[in-house]
């Protein structure tokens, strides 16, 4: 049994779900968004709640029944708080700078770096060393600060590169004489 599964998602006021074929649409006040439903998982929009159920008692629907409770759950949230991702860099002469639909970034190669940023998402740079990615998608959120991350990792020597905020970096000794 999920004990992840079993909890219903809680619609907040303001928030209306509907269940069109086999399509899920959350709307809320910061957009809509959508979710192909499994076959193998019963959905119910029963008042101010969604239930996710497994439609038979089969391996397979058991294994996607926590899963497909999270991503209900992570539209209901998206569309009420949204989400971000915040990043630091870290060395000399690294930096950002979000100009339009545009990230700079400056990461010590003989290049600057210019990313496109991806429709519905936000990308704010409060300081040179500092990025924060928000939307209202997790999945597109978290997949757009890890290509940004993935330009120049954390280096376990000096530590320079791009890290989420939080994010340890576990240092090593350099070389002894």
């Amino acid at each position: 049994m999920s004990r992840i599964g079993k909890r219903p998602v809680a619609i907040p006021s303001g928030v209306t779900a509907n269940i069109d074929g086999n399509v899920l649409s959350v709307k809320g006040p910061k957009g809509t968004l959508t979710l192909r439903l499994s076959d193998h998982i019963a959905y119910k929009v029963e008042g101010d709640e969604i239930q996710v159920n497994p439609a038979n008692e089969t391996k397979e629907a058991r294994s996607f029944w926590g899963l497909q409770r999270t991503l209900v759950s992570n539209l209901v949230e998206g569309v009420t708080d949204g989400f971000a991702k915040t990043l630091v860099i870290t060395g000399v002469g690294y930096r950002a700078a979000a100009q339009g639909r545009k990230l700079k970034l400056q990461l010590g190669y003989s290049h600057d770096v210019d990313l496109d940023i991806p429709e519905g998402l936000d990308v704010a740079t409060p300081d040179q060393t500092t990025v924060i990615v928000s939307g209202i998608d997790k999945q597109s959120v978290g997949q757009f600060a890890a290509e940004i991350r993935r330009w120049r990792k954390p280096e376990p020597y000096k530590g320079k590169g791009i890290k989420y905020q939080g994010e340890y970096v576990f240092r090593k000794e350099g070389k002894k004489k």
